[in-house]
């Protein structure tokens, strides 16, 4: 798989474990990855997602 699309999945991974509330140590890539930089990236998007939808 190339890279760019790696880090695509990396991200909606996490997006989607943000908003399924999942805690941020359940990423699945090792410190100092890039994978997990998008994927951290990617969960705080869908907690907020996931807050503003509490929220409402």
């Amino acid at each position: 798989m190339e890279a760019r699309a790696q880090l695509v999945r990396a991200i909606n991974e996490g997006q989607q474990a943000g908003i399924d509330r999942q805690r941020v140590t359940a990423c699945p890539y090792p410190a100092g990855d890039l994978l997990r930089s998008a994927w951290v990236r990617g969960y705080t998007a869908g907690r907020r997602k996931s807050e503003a939808a509490t929220e409402r």
